[in-house]
């Protein structure tokens, strides 16, 4: 069958493909844009994506012979899966493989916006680093900390266990409540999302974005936080109200943000771009070797079992599919 990728895959990961079906490639690191992608797409069988790919109702029109898009990530609001099921069209994607990475880089954004390490780094390469004062430069602890997780699920799971390691108080909010074991195995302790913002000294975001997160966080929310918390976020940006967040920490009514996602990704609100209490990263969540690699072998797994009219490993709509065509 002919295949559209649009992720620079690595050749033993692509080779994969080639060997069952005929592959063409994107082969750029930069998103392919729209206009390509509706070239491209039309008698393509399967589309391995990325969550830069808007595949809609409109792109489907396009896509006659399309049985499965395999997306590159774990997120998927890019997709319109609602419009890929009314077509018979598998959705997959790839949660799980980039936890521990996610994870990791939640703590990094904790300590870094807590302890101005951005700051201190420029103020040594800029040679305004003069001598050891007492009273300079000084941050926050993380130990001993209330960090408040929204999302707990495996992302959330895995950062409140890091947490624990800094002996940080861990509490959350999530849409289902984990049994009572659970919540001790964790040492989490579960609240409603007003105590969780009023309480929290860090709060940690890691839910999807669906209609019922966009701007979960606004005004409102963050007039209910501590003037000495700080908002960190590796889920999706819009999951935030930007311009809430920007007017928040201008005026003090926060201390900091940690961010690795933006609602209108890739543009970042300028007033973020001039604020020293905000630590911003290009999204690199699950940007390492390893959890990229895992990422791109799981979609491939999961392109080839649909284009096999197998249960791909990770299927977003393989019940509501198999009924259709039932």
């Amino acid at each position: 069958m002919d295949v559209l990728v649009t992720v620079p895959l690595p050749e033993k990961l692509l080779s994969r493909i080639e060997r069952h079906h005929t592959v063409t490639l994107h082969n750029e690191d930069s998103p392919i844009s729209r206009g390509a992608l509706e070239t491209l797409i039309q008698g393509k069988a399967g589309l391995l994506c990325t969550i830069t790919d808007k595949v809609d109702g409109e792109l489907l029109q396009r896509a006659d012979q399309l049985r499965v898009v395999a997306n590159y990530g774990v997120g998927y609001d890019n997709i319109d899966v609602e419009a890929c099921t009314a077509k018979g069209i598998l959705v997959t994607n790839t949660p799980g493989v980039l936890t521990e990475a996610t994870a990791d880089l939640t703590m990094a954004l904790i300590l870094a916006v807590a302890r101005r390490l951005l700051e201190g780094d420029q103020m040594v390469r800029q040679g305004r680093f003069k001598a050891w004062t007492p009273f300079g430069f000084l941050g926050r602890e993380v130990s001993g900390k209330t960090l408040g997780i929204i999302g707990l699920g495996r992302i959330g799971r895995a950062v409140a266990k890091r947490a624990n390691a800094f002996s940080m108080k861990v509490i959350y909010y999530s849409r289902t409540r984990l049994p009572g074991d659970q919540e001790h195995a964790l040492q989490v302790d579960y609240t409603d999302l007003e105590g969780l913002l009023k309480e929290s000294d860090f709060v940690s975001i890691h839910v999807p974005l669906t209609d019922g997160t966009r701007h979960m966080i606004g005004r409102e929310e963050f007039s209910l936080m501590k003037r000495t918390a700080y908002l960190i976020n590796t889920s999706r940006g819009a999951v935030v109200d930007e311009e809430a967040l920007a007017e928040a920490l201008k005026s003090g009514r926060i201390a900091g943000a940690g961010l690795d996602v933006y609602e209108h990704e890739p543009k970042v609100h300028e007033a973020l771009l001039e604020m020293k209490n905000t630590v911003l990263l290009p999204h690199i969540g699950s940007a390492t070797v390893e959890t990229r690699t895992r990422m791109g072998e799981l979609a491939v797994e999961n392109l080839l079992a649909g284009l096999d009219n197998k249960r791909p490993p990770t299927c977003l709509n393989w019940d509501a599919v198999k009924a259709k065509v039932a």
